[in-house]
């Protein structure tokens, strides 16, 4: 799994130097970087060496092999000759073992599917299990139409470039929930599926969504700040504590409450979220993880590798303690896990991504998402890990924000 660390990215190669002025005209995360197209690379001056160097690295950076980018850089290839090598100069000239070897040959696909197909909602009127009714027109399904216009809008405020406009509306398009689904509710959860043959059930969620109350005035420290170039590993002098609420004043934020920060599942979907921040950047909403338990050393390895955005600590465990209905859903390791098949295939979903792992913390207690309207607006939308791995929808989670922000231009 690639890191999110711009240094990591560049590496020691062609575009080392030219950071500091990437930072400066905006490129400030790997995920925005990925995003320059020619235009772009001629604004900033880059070389022929350094877009050569971009695009290899970005194609690295997909398929989770950017460990080899300083010695494919060096080699003075452009990505065409170094795909056009055979197997046998891989291994000789570059040292690179034979899984990496078919993974950089594979052309159709990174290596992280940035959807779980598990979890896709058909067209004929499928729904998540245990969501409420709900009426808010805020809620309902938009057409293609108001869609596509709310994305031209954002994105042109957006960028000035229009191919990244383009790239960005069709993200947005590939994304979006199918024409004739109907949300039933902004609560959602994975499935209810019986476990150990069907002798246990799945533990219950709430299908009500948390009182605005309830998160308004948790009390929360940033960990980390917004990553950017040449900040240090850590905040050395830790931010005061602070009310949550300030973070949405202005804007609306998704908030990722992670399970534990050392899990293989819980670092996959920080990572395949945060992927997706140049959507969220058009749409104006912001992302922060959350943590109920502050281990430094498990920071330090979260962030910003799988997580390049702020993480938060929620010393009171309240965001937790909402999406169970104000109280914190847990599961134990054997009938959570080992007896739930659902969770098992969480877990191979996640290993398939190539994220490392450890078992440093608590990890009984369930996590999951918040979307927050800005102001006092108040949740939009919520999702509980009711089995051990599962992820909030990426296409509903898009198409809330998509609504909020179709909402503030009105």
């Amino acid at each position: 799994m690639a890191s999110f660390s711009m240094e990591d990215f560049a590496g020691n190669g062609a575009l080392k130097e030219l950071l500091p002025k990437l930072v400066e005209e905006g490129w400030d995360d790997v995920p925005t970087l990925k995003l320059m197209n020619l235009e772009d690379m001629d604004a900033v001056s880059m070389t022929q060496q350094q877009k050569d160097a971009l695009g290899i690295r970005s194609y690295l950076h997909d398929r989770a092999l950017l460990q080899y980018g300083d010695r494919l850089e060096a080699s003075g290839r452009s990505l065409p000759e170094l795909l056009n090598l055979s197997t046998g100069d891989l291994s000789s000239q570059f040292r690179m073992k034979r899984g990496h070897k078919a993974r950089f040959l594979d052309r159709t696909s990174p290596c992280a599917d940035p959807l779980p197909k598990s979890y896709e909602v058909s067209a004929q009127g499928g729904s998540r299990a245990d969501a409420p009714s709900r009426t808010n027109s805020l809620y309902q399904s938009p057409s293609s139409a108001n869609f596509r216009k709310m994305s031209v809008t954002r994105l042109s405020m957006k960028s000035s470039t229009s191919t990244n406009d383009r790239f960005l509306e069709k993200s947005l398009s590939d994304l979006r929930i199918k024409d004739g689904h109907i949300f039933k509710g902004i609560v959602a959860a994975g499935p209810a599926e019986p476990r150990a043959c069907g002798c246990m059930s799945a533990p219950p969620v709430t299908n009500q969504i948390a009182p605005y109350s309830a998160i308004e005035n948790i009390s929360v420290q940033k960990l980390t700040p917004e990553h950017k170039i040449a900040m240090e590993p850590l905040v050395k002098t830790r931010t005061p504590p602070m009310k949550a609420s300030e973070l949405w004043r202005d804007k609306p934020a998704v908030f990722v409450c992670i399970r534990r920060p050392g899990c293989i599942m819980c670092r996959a979907e920080a990572y395949q979220l945060y992927l997706k921040k140049p959507i969220f950047d058009a749409l104006g909403v912001q992302l922060f993880a959350v943590l109920h338990e502050h281990i430094e050393s498990e920071v330090k390895n979260f962030w910003p590798r799988y997580w390049g955005g702020v993480v938060l600590y929620d010393r009171g465990m309240e965001f937790f303690k909402a999406l169970g209905g104000g109280k914190l859903l847990k599961d134990k390791f054997m009938s959570g896990f080992l007896l739930n098949p659902t969770a098992i295939a969480n877990y191979k979903r996640a290993k398939a991504t190539g994220v490392k792992q450890n078992l440093k913390g608590e990890g009984e207690i369930k996590g999951g998402l918040f979307i927050v309207g800005s102001g006092k607006s108040g949740i939009a939308y919520q999702f509980i890990e009711r089995n051990f791995g599962d992820w909030a929808p990426l296409a509903e989670v898009v198409e809330i924000c998509s609504k909020l922000q179709n909402q503030y231009q009105i």
